[in-house]
């Protein structure tokens, strides 16, 4: 329970935070990190928001978890990238 209501708690602050200083500071470093595709812009606030909230606050609650899921999908990236490479090496064009 009580990790529930930590939870809760950093979910709100974040989202608050970040909507209320999304025109100084977190847009653009939004803008700065990501490609020129998926680059937040003001009808965007509140699904960045949204995520940036979820993400942070697991993070802070559960730190671990996030850890070994990058590190689940790093790996995963890697053997794709791997299995891609092999693929593409015995493709004949």
């Amino acid at each position: 329970m009580t990790e529930i209501v930590l939870w809760l708690i950093a979910f709100a602050l974040i989202l608050y935070y970040s909507i209320k200083l999304w025109e100084t500071k977190v847009s653009a470093g939004l803008n700065k990190v990501m490609p020129r595709v998926i680059k937040s812009g003001d009808e965007n606030r509140w699904v960045w928001s949204l995520a940036l909230a979820t993400l942070g606050a697991t993070t802070l609650v559960r730190p671990i978890d996030i850890l070994l899921t990058v590190i689940l999908l790093v790996i995963a990236g890697l053997i794709a990238w791997k299995v891609t490479s092999w693929a593409m090496s015995n493709v004949n064009f």
